[in-house]
C-alpha cells in the first residue's frame, strides 16, 4: 500500500511525498499597506558579525539535528480500489513428454521412474484438468539461469553424460554421489526441466496466468551448488525463484515444500537471503530419516541477513494425517506467510494449496518434486491442479486431535521463531530454573511447559562412494495392498463433482422500504443495501454472479425459529400509522418500524433461504445475499438490534429441516455480538456458532455477558458457541487474522465432529 506523509517545518514549507516523488510548495505573506520608506544605507552591503554567523550556524544544525516526525496516511480502501479490474486468470500447465527418457538403466525397480510423470497427466487428463489449463511451452534452460545457482563444474559435468551410451562409466560416475543415476537424456532433461520451471513461474510473476503447475522430472530440491543428490540435478525451485528475484522485480517470495524429504539444497541457496521465506514440512526422526542431515532439524532458521526466515518443522514420527498437516500449516505458516510414509490423503493437499492461494494475489507457482507412491501422487497431483483452477476442495474426513509429536515440532518452530516474528508471541519462554518456581494456580504442572531438545540419530558419515541397486526402501506387499486399498477407498469415495455456478446472488429493492421516517440519518438506512449492490455493479460482479429472484419468507418457515406471537406482531405493523409504530417501537431495544418494514423483513429473510436452496440444491457452490433489515440480535420472541426476524438462523433451521444437514457453521463477525443466533442453537450440537465482536467487557452492544469467552454453550450444545470478544476498539487486519489462524480455523478443521472446511 503506497502511503503519503506530510512533513510541517516552522518555515512555512511543506514537502508531500507520495511513492517516491517529492515536491516543494513555498508559501508567503505580505500586508497591505504603503511601501515601506527604507534608508540607502540598508543597500550597503555590511561585513557580519563573526559571533552572529557562528550563533546562525549552530541555530541551523540544531534545526537540522531536529528529526520532524512524519504524519503517514494510510489509504485502507486502496488495496480495495486496486482490485477493482482484478480478473482471475487462467491457470497454467507445463510439461513436455520427454522427460519420461530420463530412467535408470542398470536398475528398473528404481523409485524415481517416468511413471511418476506419465500418471499424474494421466490423472489429470482423466478429470479433464488439462484442456481447461493455458498451455506454456517447456523449454530448456540456458546455461546462464543454471550458474544462477549452480557451479560451472556441476553443469561440466553433467553435460559430459549427455548421449553417453557407456553404461559402466554412468554407473561409477552415479556411485560417487548419493541417490542418483545417470541416463544419456539426463543433460538435456534437466535443463528442460529447470526451464519449464522457470518458464512457469515467469508467466505467473508477468501476469500471462493467474498460477499454475509444471508437470516435470527430474525433480529438484536435493540439488546443491557443487552436488548432484537425491534423484535431482538441477534445483528446479531455486532456479525459478532465482529468475522471479532478478527478472521480474518480485522482492519477497515464500517457498513451501511438503515433500516427505527435507529439501536441502533448497534451504542452502537462500539461507541467507531475506527475499526467500523456505518454510519445510518434512519426515525427520531425529536425523533418521533420509538425508540425515543436522541442519533439517527445527533450529536451523537462517543466517545473517536471512536469519529468521528459514522454518523447518521436521516431524519425528510416521503416521502423520491430515490433522497434523493441517495443524501446522493453521499454527505456523498461514500466521507467518500473512505478515514420507506419511497418512496425508490426497484430498488434503487440496486444502493445504486453498490456503494459499490468498497470498501474493494468488500468485502461485506448484513445481512437481517428489512422491513415489504412484497412485497417491497422481491424486493428489490432480487434486492440486483443480484446487488451482478453482474448482471446490473436497470434502476431508473428521479430524482427529493432532498428535503430541506435532504438538512437540509446532512448539519447536514457534520458540526458535519467536523473536523474528510478531506472530508468535501468544507463548511465554521460561528457564529450566524458573519452570518450577512459576504458581501452580495459574500452570496447573509442569507437563504444560514444553522443551525443545535437539536430538540428532544421523550418523553424519558420508561414504566415499554410494549404492546405485536396490539402494531404496523396498515395501512389503501387504503394506502396498493395505495403501492401495485405503486409496481406491479415498479416491471413490471423494466428490469432485461441483455445481455449475460459481457464485449466485440475490437483491431487490423493495428492501429499501423499510426506513426510519423520524430520523433519515440513522444508520441502518436503505443506501446501505443499494450502496454495496452499486459497488458490486462498479466492480463487474454481477455479470459474473448467478442472479436470483427475491422471494417473501412463508409464515411456516419463519416459525421454524420465532413463536407465533412475535409473527402476528410485525405482520400488524404493515396496517400502522407512523405515530402507532413510533410508540410501539419503543418496546424494543434499537428498532425503529415502518408500514414497508414486515415486507422487506419477510423479502430478507426469503432471499437468505433463496441462497440456501440454490447452494444445497446443486445449483449454485456458494452464494451472496443483500438483504436487510439484519437478523442476527432478533431473538425468537422479539425483534432487536435493528433486526426483526433471524435471518441467518433461520437459513441455518431450514437447512437443517429441509435439506437434511448434520452440521452447520455460523461464522459471525459483525462488530456486535449476535445475541439472537447464540440463543437460538446454544443447546443444539449441529449447530457450531462462533462469533467475533466488540465487548468491551459487556459495556458494548447488546451489553450482555452472553457475549463473553466464557459462554460455551449449554447441554448437548456444551462446546459449540464460541465467542471472541474483543475488550477495546481499534482491532486491525492482524488481531482479525490471528483470531482465524488460532481459533476459527482450527476449531473448524481439527475438532471431535469436522464441520466442513471453510475455503
Amino acid at each position: 500500500m503506497d502511503e503519503k506523509s506530510v512533513r510541517y517545518s516552522k518555515c512555512g514549507e511543506i514537502t508531500t511525498k507520495r511513492s517516491g516523488k517529492k515536491s516543494t510548495f513555498q508559501t508567503s505573506t505580505t500586508e497591505n499597506g504603503p511601501p515601506l520608506r527604507r534608508s540607502p544605507r540598508l543597500n550597503e552591503k555590511a561585513k557580519p558579525s563573526q559571533a552572529v554567523v557562528a550563533a546562525k550556524k549552530n541555530a541551523k544544525m540544531r534545526q537540522v539535528s531536529k528529526k520532524v516526525p512524519d504524519i503517514v496516511i494510510k489509504d485502507i480502501y486502496q488495496t480495495a480500489r486496486e482490485a477493482k479490474d482484478m480478473v482471475r486468470k487462467q491457470t497454467g500447465i507445463i510439461y513436455d513428454r520427454h522427460m519420461t527418457e530420463h530412467k535408470c538403466i542398470w536398475d528398473p525397480n528404481y523409485p524415481e521412474c517416468p511413471e511418476r510423470f506419465t500418471r499424474v497427466l494421466e490423472r489429470c487428463e482423466a478429470l479433464g484438468l488439462i484442456s481447461r489449463c493455458l498451455f506454456l511451452e517447456a523449454r530448456e534452460a540456458t546455461e546462464n539461469e543454471i550458474l544462477m545457482q549452480h557451479s560451472v563444474e556441476q553443469v561440466k559435468i553433467l553435460k559430459a553424460t549427455s548421449e553417453c551410451r557407456d553404461e559402466e562409466f554412468l554407473e561409477e560416475l552415479s556411485s560417487r554421489y548419493d541417490a542418483i543415476y545417470f541416463h544419456p537424456r539426463t543433460y538435456k532433461l534437466s535443463l528442460l526441466s529447470a526451464g519449464s520451471a522457470i518458464e512457469l513461474t515467469d508467466a505467473v510473476c508477468m501476469g500471462k496466468v493467474q498460477n499454475g503447475m509444471a508437470v516435470v522430472r527430474p525433480p529438484g530440491h536435493h540439488a546443491m551448488k557443487s552436488e548432484y543428490c537425491g534423484y535431482c540435478f538441477f534445483n528446479n525451485v531455486a532456479l525459478a525463484a532465482t529468475h522471479a528475484l532478478t527478472h521480474c522485480g518480485v522482492s519477497r517470495i515464500l517457498i513451501v515444500d511438503w515433500d516427505v524429504h527435507h529439501g536441502q539444497a533448497t534451504q542452502q541457496m537462500f539461507y541467507c537471503d531475506p527475499r526467500v521465506v523456505y518454510f519445510s514440512l518434512h519426515r525427520f526422526e531425529h536425523g533418521s530419516f533420509w538425508p540425515n542431515l543436522r541442519e533439517s532439524d527445527f533450529h536451523y532458521v537462517g543466517e545473517g541477513a536471512g536469519l529468521g526466515y528459514n522454518f523447518n518443522v521436521p516431524l519425528n514420527n510416521v503416521g502423520m494425517t491430515d490433522a497434523d498437516y493441517l495443524a501446522v500449516f493453521h499454527q505456523v505458516l498461514l500466521p507467518m506467510a500473512s505478515e514420507g510414509e506419511m497418512e496425508v490423503t490426497p484430498a488434503c493437499y487440496a486444502h493445504l494449496l486453498n490456503s494459499l492461494l490468498c497470498l501474493a494475489g494468488g500468485k502461485v507457482a506448484v513445481i512437481l518434486e517428489g512422491g513415489y507412491c504412484l497412485q497417491s501422487l497422481a491424486e493428489g497431483a490432480a487434486l492440486t491442479l483443480r484446487a488451482l483452477l478453482g474448482d471446490p476442495c473436497p470434502l476431508l474426513p473428521s479430524q482427529g486431535r493432532p498428535c503430541e509429536g506435532i504438538r512437540d515440532a509446532i512448539l519447536n518452530v514457534i520458540y526458535t521463531h519467536q523473536d523474528f516474528w510478531q506472530c508468535y508471541q501468544f507463548q511465554d519462554k521460561y528457564s529450566p530454573r524458573t519452570v518450577g518456581n512459576l504458581p501452580n494456580k495459574k500452570f496447573p504442572g509442569q507437563e504444560e511447559h514444553h522443551m525443545p531438545v535437539v536430538k540428532f540419530l544421523g550418523s553424519g558419515d558420508k561414504p566415499e562412494r554410494f549404492a546405485t541397486r536396490n539402494c531404496y526402501p523396498v515395501q512389503s506387499h501387504e503394506f502396498v495392498n493395505a495403501v492401495t486399498a485405503r486409496l481406491d477407498h479415498l479416491i471413490a469415495n471423494t466428490k469432485l463433482t461441483f455445481a455449475p455456478h460459481r457464485v449466485c446472488l440475490v437483491y431487490d429493492e423493495r428492501m429499501m422500504k423499510h426506513k426510519n421516517t423520524a430520523d433519515p440519518s440513522h444508520p441502518e438506512k436503505p443506501e446501505r443495501i443499494s450502496a454495496i449492490f452499486s459497488k458490486h455493479e462498479e466492480y463487474g460482479l454481477l455479470k459474473r454472479c448467478h442472479m436470483l429472484k427475491a422471494r417473501s419468507v412463508s409464515q411456516e418457515e419463519l416459525l421454524l425459529l420465532h413463536t407465533q406471537e412475535h409473527i402476528n406482531l410485525m405482520q400488524e405493523t404493515a396496517c400502522m400509522k407512523l405515530q402507532e409504530l413510533a410508540k410501539k417501537q419503543d418496546d424494543f431495544r434499537s428498532v425503529y418500524l415502518h408500514p414497508g418494514s414486515y415486507q422487506a423483513a419477510c423479502l430478507a429473510a426469503g432471499s437468505v433461504l433463496q441462497v440456501v436452496d440454490s447452494v444445497l440444491n446443486g445449483e449454485s457452490r456458494s452464494g451472496v445475499a443483500i438483504v436487510r433489515p439484519p437478523g442476527h440480535h432478533a431473538e425468537e420472541d422479539e425483534p432487536c438490534g435493528f433486526c426483526m426476524f433471524n435471518n441467518v438462523s433461520l437459513a441455518a433451521k431450514y437447512a437443517i429441516q429441509v435439506h437434511g444437514l448434520k452440521r452447520i457453521l455460523l461464522l459471525d463477525w459483525d462488530v456486535h455480538h449476535g445475541n439472537g443466533s447464540q440463543h437460538m442453537f446454544e443447546s443444539d450440537p449441529r449447530v457450531l456458532y462462533l462469533s467475533i465482536h466488540r465487548y468491551d467487557n459487556g459495556s458494548f452492544f447488546p451489553g450482555s455477558k452472553d457475549a463473553n469467552y466464557s459462554v460455551v454453550g449449554t447441554g448437548k450444545g456444551e462446546g459449540y458457541n464460541v465467542n471472541i470478544p474483543w475488550n477495546k476498539s481499534g482491532m486491525s487486519d492482524a488481531e482479525y487474522l490471528t483470531a482465524f489462524y488460532q481459533v476459527v480455523l482450527p476449531k473448524i478443521f481439527i475438532s471431535v465432529h469436522c464441520f466442513s472446511h471453510v475455503t
